[in-house]
Order: C-alpha cells, then structure tokens, then sequence
C-alpha cells in the first residue's frame, strides 16, 4: 500500500507504541487520526510531531469499548479525508495481577479488559471495513502480544484476551478479503512507561531476566513495535491472518545461561 495520502487510524495512539506508529505512518506521507480516551496532553503532543513531520493529523478522543465511539472514530476521518486505509487497534488494557493469584481478578476485570482488547478491536474492525471496501484496499493490523501465545504476561485476564485477539485476527482475515487485510503483532516485553509503571519495583528484575533469556537479548522500543506495524500496512501485500512476534525471539523459549 502507497502511503503519501494514505488515511491512517490508529487507536490509543497518546503515547507507547501508538504514538510511534502514528508519527511513522506520518513521516511516510500518511494522514492520521490520533485516538486517545484518557491522556489528552499526550495525544495532543502526538499531533504536534505528525504535522512537525509534515503530515495531516486529527485528534478525536474515543472508548472503542463504547460501539458509538467507534463509528464517531471513523466517520471522523471520512467526514475529514473522505476514506480510510488502514486502522491500527492498539488501545488496550490491562490489570497487573499475578498469574498464581486466582482471586486478583474479578469477573468485572475480565470483562473490562476484553471489552477494549477483543470487542473494542472488533468494532473498529466494523466501523472501518465499509469505507476500505469502498476504496478497493485496505489493512488492518491488530496490536496483540506474546502473551497471547505463552500464557504469561501482566495477568491471565490480559494474556486471555490477546489469545482471543489472535484468533479473531484469522477470522476477520479470512471474511474481509480481498480488499482488507487482516494482521496481529505480538510485541513481547516494551520499554514503556505503561510497562515499567505497572510493574513498579519489580520491572529491573523482570528486564534483566528478558536480556539474559532472549536469544536477541534485549526489550524492544516502541519504535521497533512500530516499524513492523508500518511494515505489515505499507509492504505485506500477500500476508493476511498472521500473527507477527516481535520479542526478541522470547517465543522460542529460555535460552542456555550466557557465559
């Protein structure tokens, strides 16, 4: 997909991997709609970098959790550029709960957090598949994570949901083609304020462990994050219902002791 003039939305885009994705769809040419629920200063600092990189960009605040928030999302970018091209949910949520720790999740945690990750990507999906249908093309890729895979992560709830999300990335894939497709990342451990806030006076510990058991050895940034997503919109023509790690190689499992 050419990018100059492509129309761009990318939800939870504040800051993390969001921001970055939106400044580098911007610094392509692309016209990006920053979504944000909570951190107004943030996402505002976000479109000042887009249009410092000389791109259009739109700030509408948005819960994709709320099915009319979503479709605000994208009859925002149409009432503005009249199209969309590609859509990036990356809004998420979480709750930091041991995994050991069975009542550390309540029903209402689960459903909060499947109601952003899984239903939250769903309706976006929904609001966005018309006007890309329209248009002949377009792509869809969904910010998932190795937890989803593995198991681990900051709870089960989380970990539950990105299986979820995973899974639904192949059946959207498979309903949405030709015109759309459909794709997950699955970042394992980012440097992030989310993640070292979240985790508190146990992140250094739980980073030193990532470094040593990664065959690739260290955390990614939210750029690194970013350049595949770029990558899967802008230069995947052919790939469709795949699920991307982006973890340093976390997936293949712990690595001998380095000497």
């Amino acid at each position: 997909m050419e990018l100059k003039d492509a129309v761009c939305i990318v939800t939870g885009s504040a800051s993390g991997i969001g921001a970055a994705t939106a400044l580098m769809l911007a610094a392509r040419g692309a016209r990006v709609l920053v979504n944000y629920s909570k951190s107004e200063e943030a996402a505002r600092e976000t479109v000042k970098a887009c249009a410092a990189a000389g791109a259009q960009a739109l700030l509408v605040k948005a819960d994709v959790a709320q099915d009319a928030d979503c479709r605000r999302l994208a009859q925002a970018a149409l009432d503005k550029w009249g199209r969309i091209d590609a859509l990036v949910n990356n809004a998420g949520a979480t709750k930091f709960a041991n995994h050991s720790d069975l009542d550390a999740l309540s029903a209402e945690d689960f459903q909060r957090i499947y109601s952003v990750n899984v239903v939250g990507s769903y309706q976006m999906v929904r609001a966005c598949a018309p006007a890309m249908k329209r248009g002949g093309r377009g792509a869809v890729v969904n910010v998932s994570s190795i937890a989803g895979k593995n198991g681990m992560g900051s709870s089960i709830a989380y970990a539950a949901s990105k299986g979820a999300l995973n899974t639904m990335t192949m059946s959207l894939a498979r309903v949405l083609g030709p015109e759309i497709r459909v794709n997950a990342v699955c970042p394992g451990m980012v440097d992030t304020k989310w993640l070292r806030e979240g985790y508190g006076s146990r992140y250094a510990a739980i980073e030193a462990r990532y470094r040593e058991g990664t065959p690739l050895g260290r955390p990614a940034t939210p750029e690194d994050v970013a350049a595949v997503i770029v990558w899967l919109i802008e230069g995947a023509d052919l790939i469709t219902g795949d699920t991307v790690m982006v973890d340093s190689g976390m997936h293949l499992g712990l690595m001998p002791t380095r000497k």
